[in-house]
């Protein structure tokens, strides 16, 4: 089954490492299904069935986003609220997401020594993005980590590029 990738950017064009991803996945079009929320729901309406039924005909899932106040942006936010409900993604009846796979695609505006003890934000990113593991493990998903692009905002385009090929190897090994 194809994977379906939740991206949950506020403003695509004025991203370069986030559009370029975008750009490289739906070179895949058998691979991966690109699903950008912020086309898809401008007004921030989100339709929950239609969404819980597109993540029932694909395989694995991925969250694409900017790190965005150390966390992920609100309409994706809005999205793990009001998709992943009791019943459906987890509680006594919520298997939907059992077993699935679940991975991050992040960038971070911050080089990667910033994301550290000693740096300035005093935590690694693999701790900033706990709370997407423990939201995955909570559904019963296989949380797989993440793919990451540190100081994204000064990237040139041959890091963009090799990021990008990154990007899908990483995705296509889950």
């Amino acid at each position: 089954m194809k994977t379906l990738v939740i991206v949950g950017h506020p403003d695509i064009e004025s991203s370069a490492v986030n559009k370029k991803w975008i750009e490289e996945l739906k070179k895949y079009p058998d691979l991966f299904t690109v699903h950008e929320l912020a086309r898809v729901y401008p007004d921030g309406v989100i339709d929950v069935e239609k969404e819980q039924s597109l993540i029932m005909t694909h395989g694995n899932l991925v969250l694409q986003f900017p790190i965005y106040w150390f966390n992920c942006p609100p309409l994706l936010k809005k999205w793990l609220d009001v998709v992943l409900t009791e019943g459906w993604a987890f509680g006594k009846a919520g298997n939907h997401l059992k077993d699935r796979k679940i991975a991050l695609g992040v960038t971070a505006g911050g080089k990667r020594e910033e994301y550290d003890q000693e740096g300035r934000y005093k935590y690694r990113l693999e701790e900033v993005l706990v709370p997407f593991e423990i939201t995955a493990k909570y559904c019963n998903a296989n949380y797989k980590q993440f793919f990451a692009v540190y100081n994204a905002d000064f990237s040139t385009e041959e890091e963009i590029e090799k990021s990008a090929k990154g990007y899908i190897q990483f995705l296509q090994s889950l």
